[in-house]
């Protein structure tokens, strides 16, 4: 593989160099038809509320809060005056604590409390079970927290069903698991005082028509136990979040848009294939281009995801990634559906610790993890 000279420094340093070097590169500047820079942006910090519980504000403390984004606030003090809430800001803003803060406290407040958060995949809802952990722990092990899914095994799921504070489940096993079996989760539905829904732009068209009647029963058999949750959903940047959020759960919501997280520089490039038959208008394909970008990436030693459209198509580019590049073939993996749950979560903590430079996805690792400090990503022919 190429190896340039790179100074020694941050990914952001390295990002930098490649980024010049692009825009120097004929092969690769005359294909850059559009490239749009976003400026970075400071965070709007407000002081932990007074009225957190004790063992909350040491635990946040503890895991290096000293306050928290506004939106984070907003989100608290309308959760806290009964209502529910819809919140729409960027990857990386901090959505999770929006839901964490008040379910946590809540729960803290009332040991017979219960939540249940529902996210679209099972690995999204594994990864969360991570930081939920981490933050149960910090609290002194009082909110436990139980994925609750296909992947369970039988001789766990009535330990987690009578245990549990806190359920990270899916839309299916919700449907098929759980609600049949209401009976048997009638202490959980008695004390259910928050609904999380994870990912809400998801559930639109027919799947979102499913998962607003699987909502609907949710809600009916809550009421039958004498119980009337409340709503957290959060959502990517979507023009109608709130229209959304009352649509799939059929109450009001408070919708919190406003993003004060900080954010880096961003570069946006749109990169057209270059022409290789003129009379014809042939080009070069996306994939193999999107894997000569992402050479360059990993030779600067950014971290990168590639999107594929379609299951095929990741399979063929992960395997020209490690025919040119095999030195680097254990740090370069695919993920998709059809892999193994251990595959999946090995190749998702290698992301997060930084042992895996480049993935070649499906929006299943969309859908499946949250990594905020993903230094690249391509996405390999048109993304609508």
């Amino acid at each position: 593989m190429f190896r340039p000279s790179i100074d020694r420094g941050s990914a952001q340093g390295h990002l930098d160099q490649l980024l010049a070097r692009w825009n120097r590169d004929r092969d690769i500047s005359e294909n850059i038809i559009h490239w749009t820079v976003t400026p970075p942006r400071e965070a709007v910090l407000s002081p932990l509320p007074e009225e957190l519980h004790p063992a909350l504000r040491d635990a946040l403390g503890g895991l290096g809060y000293t306050g928290l984004y506004r939106h984070q606030i907003q989100s608290y003090l309308h959760l806290c005056g009964g209502s529910n809430v819809v919140v729409s800001t960027s990857t990386a803003s901090g959505k999770t604590l929006c839901y964490n803060l008040p379910v946590f406290d809540a729960l803290l407040h009332d040991p017979a409390a219960r939540a249940v958060y529902i996210f679209p995949t099972k690995a999204l809802a594994h990864d969360q079970q991570e930081t939920l952990t981490q933050l149960d722990e910090q609290v002194g092990g009082i909110v436990p927290v139980g994925a609750y899914d296909g992947d369970t095994p039988s001789a766990h799921r009535g330990f987690i069903r009578t245990n549990a504070h806190i359920l990270l489940t899916n839309p299916d096993m919700l449907h098929t698991g759980i609600l049949p079996q209401h009976t048997a989760w009638a202490d959980f539905f008695r004390n259910l005082r928050f609904v999380a829904l994870d990912e809400l732009h998801i559930y639109r068209g027919v799947f979102g028509s499913h998962v607003a009647n699987v909502i609907r029963r949710l809600k009916r058999i809550a009421a039958h136990y004498g119980a009337h949750p409340q709503f957290i959903l959060t959502s990517a940047t979507i023009s109608n979040p709130a229209e959304l959020a009352e649509r799939l759960i059929e109450e009001k919501c408070q919708l919190v848009d406003e993003d004060t997280s900080p954010n880096g520089e961003k570069n946006f490039i749109l990169y057209n294939p270059p022409i290789i038959d003129s009379e014809l208008g042939i080009r070069r394909s996306a994939s193999s281009e999107g894997v000569r970008l992402a050479g360059d990436l990993l030779a600067y030693r950014v971290q990168t995801i590639l999107f594929a459209r379609a299951r095929r198509s990741v399979e063929m580019i992960l395997r020209a990634l490690h025919d040119r590049y095999p030195e680097e073939h254990e740090q370069i993996h695919g993920y998709r559906s059809g892999y193994l749950a251990s595959e999946r979560r090995a190749i998702e903590r290698g992301l997060r610790s930084g042992n895996v430079h480049a993935v070649v996805a499906t929006s299943a690792l969309e859908l499946g993890i949250d990594i905020g400090g993903m230094d690249a990503s391509i996405v390999v022919g048109y993304p609508g």
